[in-house]
Parts: structure tokens; C-alpha cells; sequence
């Protein structure tokens, strides 16, 4: 856990603006790319409470953005059903900066380019905390799930 003002991303500054309480926690990165469950194992913490933020679109070219724990696969077809499609697909990674903001690594659901309809996996109501993109590699947010779902205007939808 860092100690001390956060850096100063859009997520930091969203969360500060609407008053949600949040903790941030940095760790090392290098030039490779780092998943959840390998974040989880560098901050010392159970994989399934670092949740990764997927950007796909439909069949009608449509962005949508699903969050899930580090440690679970989004089922497609669940994901499709959830959005109204007939299917979903994550985009190339050549896209995630021009339409989210973020590159990958550093893909937050909170404080994208532009609102995306997004979904949360339904395990996360049972969870107090959890982790998510602070909009930088290396740096996470903690927040309560009821928290993310709101700056994100998030729905709950089993994704796995």
C-alpha cells in the first residue's frame, strides 16, 4: 500500500470528485505485460479480488466494457446475452488507447475517453473490496464493489 497523495490519474480524480472513499496500491512494473493474477501475487492479495477490466465489442461494432475477477475468464456467450448480442469479442489491443484512454496494463473501467455500457461480475455485491485499474501500470485502486458500480454506472450480470 502506498502511503501519502495518490498519483494524480483521471480515476484518483473521479474518485476524489465524487467522494468515494478508495485506497491505492502501486506496484513494480517492467517493459513486460503483467496480469491480474500476477498483480494479486506482487500486492500479497487473494487473485479474485484484483479485477480486470475487458473492452470487447458486438456484433454491431458496438464498445462494451466487462470487469471480472483476475482469476476467471469471461464466458463470451454469457457476456453476449448480458449485452443483448448475439456476440461479443475483445477488440485488438491496437484500439484499447484510441477508444478507452488506457493502454494495456493500465485499463481502468473508471474515467474512460468516453462512458461505455459496462457490466460487473455479480460475485463482486459479495465482496467489501476490491481492486481495479487506477489507470496506470503499476497502480490500483481499492474500492467497495456497490462504489466502482456507481462511478462506473455498472450493471451486475453473470459474466463467468
Amino acid at each position: 500500500m502506498s502511503a501519502g497523495a495518490p498519483q494524480k490519474t483521471n480515476v484518483v480524480r473521479l474518485l476524489e470528485s465524487m467522494g468515494i472513499p478508495f485506497e491505492v496500491a502501486i506496484y513494480p512494473v517492467g517493459e513486460e505485460h503483467v496480469d491480474a493474477v500476477s498483480v494479486a501475487r506482487e500486492l500479497g492479495v487473494p487473485a479474485d479480488i484484483v479485477w480486470k477490466t475487458l473492452v470487447a465489442r458486438d456484433d454491431r461494432e458496438r464498445a462494451l466494457v466487462f470487469c471480472i475477477p483476475g482469476n476467471l475468464e469471461l464466458d463470451q456467450k454469457k457476456a453476449a446475452r448480458t449485452a443483448g448480442a448475439r456476440s461479443v469479442r475483445l477488440i485488438p489491443l491496437k484500439e484499447l488507447l484510441p477508444l478507452t484512454g488506457y493502454v494495456r496494463g493500465g485499463c481502468s473501467p473508471i474515467g474512460m475517453k468516453k462512458k461505455l455500457p459496462t457490466w460487473l461480475e455479480e460475485i463482486g455485491t459479495t465482496y467489501e473490496r476490491i481492486y481495479v485499474n487506477a489507470g496506470a501500470r503499476g497502480m490500483q485502486v481499492i474500492v467497495s464493489p456497490a462504489d466502482l458500480a456507481r462511478v462506473t454506472d455498472a450493471a451486475w450480470a453473470d459474466l463467468v
